[in-house]
């Protein structure tokens, strides 16, 4: 048996596992929920209307004057308090099959009586998890206006930047193209598994040379997922900053996630190196033996 086979092993088990996890993070509430690829905040999307919709043919007057006294008393209040009336969560985090929804507990915004250390994200609610899934911010925001009962308020009221859409439309091929990397990652990490078992039993330079090579293919596939995760994330968080934050929309990119992500491929890397190792002892070991074989005795 090789033992030192065992190690690589190991590291494909856990660079499977953690692939897996890449994928289905955030796939239902309640399960790494926090490991997104980021995160849209909404919390204050309803500062910059409050002061500019003071026009009649508004139909934000209409809602704002239903729900609060006046809309002089409405500025006054929390921010996020009429955001939240509207029906739009303070936050989206955004996976790979899908995106989770909520609130930030007790308040969004930290002042000197709440420290931003003590504001946590409380998700309500995930969509369902879809293949090849693409976060499209305007149709959700919508969807969640309609559902609140104020289908007559659109996204445009709020002067939601159309270059957001354009800039996060740009990216969808590459959020699609990010799932089907992981399967394929995932696939492959599992037949280099399957063959770091057969190596634990089967001796020499073929078995290892065979591992070297899907171990190689598995980490460039599941390093190409994460690279093209991490130039998604920030591509989307730049876009969105740069044109949402003069509606108070903001986003940050999940760290957690592409710590989680690319730990997965340095996994395989080092995966890949021991089999690397494997080759050369092998080759070493099978020269030597061949010379105190056939050298004659006297």
């Amino acid at each position: 048996m090789r033992i030192s086979a065992l190690a690589p092993v190991l590291l494909c088990a856990a660079a499977l596992v953690l692939s897996f996890l890449c994928l289905f993070a955030g796939s239902k509430r309640g399960f790494m929920n926090d490991y997104s690829i980021l995160t849209l905040n909404t919390s204050r999307i309803g500062a910059s209307f409050l002061n500019a919709a003071h026009s009649s043919s508004n139909p934000l007057i209409s809602f704002i004057d239903n729900a609060t006294n006046s809309v002089e008393n409405a500025i006054n209040q929390d921010v996020s308090s009429v955001a939240r009336t509207l029906g739009i969560h303070d936050f989206y985090n955004v996976h790979v099959l899908d995106f989770c929804e909520g609130y930030y507990n007790p308040g969004p915004v930290p002042n000197t009586t709440l420290p931003r250390s003590q504001i946590h994200r409380n998700v309500t609610s995930c969509s369902n998890r879809t293949a090849m899934y693409s976060f499209d911010p305007r149709t959700t925001l919508q969807q969640e206006l309609n559902v609140s009962g104020h289908s007559n308020v659109a996204l445009s009221d709020l002067n939601w930047p159309s270059n957001v859409d354009k800039g996060l439309h740009a990216l969808v091929i590459a959020q699609k193209a990010t799932f089907v990397l992981y399967c394929v990652a995932i696939a492959l990490i599992g037949v280099a598994m399957l063959l770091a078992l057969a190596g634990l039993v089967v001796e020499g330079r073929l078995v290892a040379f065979v591992n070297v090579l899907v171990d190689w293919l598995a980490f460039l596939v599941i390093g190409l997922a994460s690279a093209i995760a991490t130039a998604v994330a920030v591509k989307a968080v730049d876009v969105i900053n740069t044109y949402g934050n003069q509606i108070g929309a903001q986003a940050s990119t999940g760290s957690k996630f592409l710590v989680l992500t690319w730990v997965a491929t340095a996994v395989m890397l080092v995966a890949s190196i021991v089999w690397c190792f494997e080759c050369l002892v092998g080759r070493k070991g099978t020269g030597y033996r061949s010379k105190e074989v056939y050298e004659p005795q006297y």
